[in-house]
């Protein structure tokens, strides 16, 4: 049978890990009787952990949020991720959260053991991390956004296009993504009737916020990290161009994340692509290895023509 203190620290670790015990269930983890999981729920909550109970057949034990914040009890995996996280968090992307995380990452590392410190360090050391290059974000425009899409609450905000133009944007919100040193939500714009996509550095929130709503299926199969790919790239492009390739869809599966790929028939397919220049973009089409045919613009057509010239010349003497 445990001790008192190590039976407590079992309990809490065994509270935070399930949504919800039953005393029995908790009495056979431990070894004791359900009188005493009793008198030890007590003890927790003296110590300000909220161990909410329900009565009945079917109740049980949860521990819940309380007004301050209790100790947390983490396995070595979680530990370590932890730490790991709050290294990565000191480097940026959210505006104002680099000092907090070092702060707390100092105060973690004091207690880890050796054996989990040499592991976080050996990570910390022997990884490298490119320095972001996109704009910070408030974090309470980030906890904001994710509180309106968990409770399903929509969202009013003025938004700054790439035009620089600002509008006064709907939008029931699906998911925060981010890619690349900067932040995007993917939701739905009531106006507009269609999924978008939008920067969250440009983003300025009113309030009070919308209504509830009713979420809808998101395009790409659900794929949330696709479809924000699709839609930067697109967003970025200065040219955008159409290519029948002779080789069935699925033949094209190593092709980068962003590009859009529609099958005709069996034996061939629509590949629509992008870039800021044609000439890049004629090149690229070539390293896709099966014949093809530009169908627009008309101007990538001509780089292409251009560029096989300058291959034919390259070997003429052969």
């Amino acid at each position: 049978m445990l001790e008192t203190s190590a039976r407590l620290l079992k309990l809490l670790s065994l509270l935070q890990a399930h949504r919800e015990w039953s005393g029995p269930a908790l009495s056979a983890k431990l070894g004791v009787s359900t009188r005493t999981i009793r008198n030890d729920i007590e003890r927790l909550r003296s110590l300000g952990y909220p161990v909410h109970a329900t009565p009945g057949v079917a109740g049980g034990y949860r521990l819940g949020a309380g007004a301050a914040l209790p100790p947390l009890l983490l396995d070595d995996e979680e530990a370590v991720a932890v730490a790991v996280g709050l290294g990565r968090a000191a480097g940026g992307g959210v505006e104002g959260i680099e000092e907090t995380s070092l702060r707390a990452l100092a105060k973690l590392e004091q207690v880890l053991p050796n054996r989990l410190r040499r592991r976080v360090n050996a990570l910390n050391t022997y990884t490298v991390q490119i320095a972001r290059s996109g704009p910070s974000v408030n974090p309470e425009v980030l906890t904001t956004i994710a509180n309106a899409a968990r409770d399903h609450e929509r969202l009013r905000f003025d938004y700054t296009g790439h035009d620089g133009e600002t509008a006064m944007r709907n939008v029931d919100p699906y998911r925060l993504v981010h890619r690349r040193g900067r932040w995007y939500l993917v939701g739905y714009d009531v106006e507009r009737r269609d999924w978008r996509t939008f920067r969250v550095d440009r983003v300025f929130l009113r309030t009070p916020g919308g209504p509830r709503f009713i979420p809808r299926e998101l395009p790409e199969n659900g794929d949330v990290a696709a479809y924000v790919e699709k839609g930067v790239n697109t967003a970025m492009w200065r040219y955008r161009g159409t290519v029948l390739v002779h080789a069935p869809a699925d033949q094209l599966t190593a092709l980068p994340l962003g590009l859009e790929v529609e099958p005709v028939d069996d034996s061939s397919c629509l590949l629509k692509l992008g870039g800021d220049d044609l000439n890049g973009m004629a090149v690229w089409i070539g390293f896709i290895g099966v014949d093809f045919e530009v169908l627009d613009p008309p101007e990538l057509a001509e780089h292409v023509l251009r560029l096989s010239e300058r291959y034919r010349r390259a070997v003429s003497g052969r």
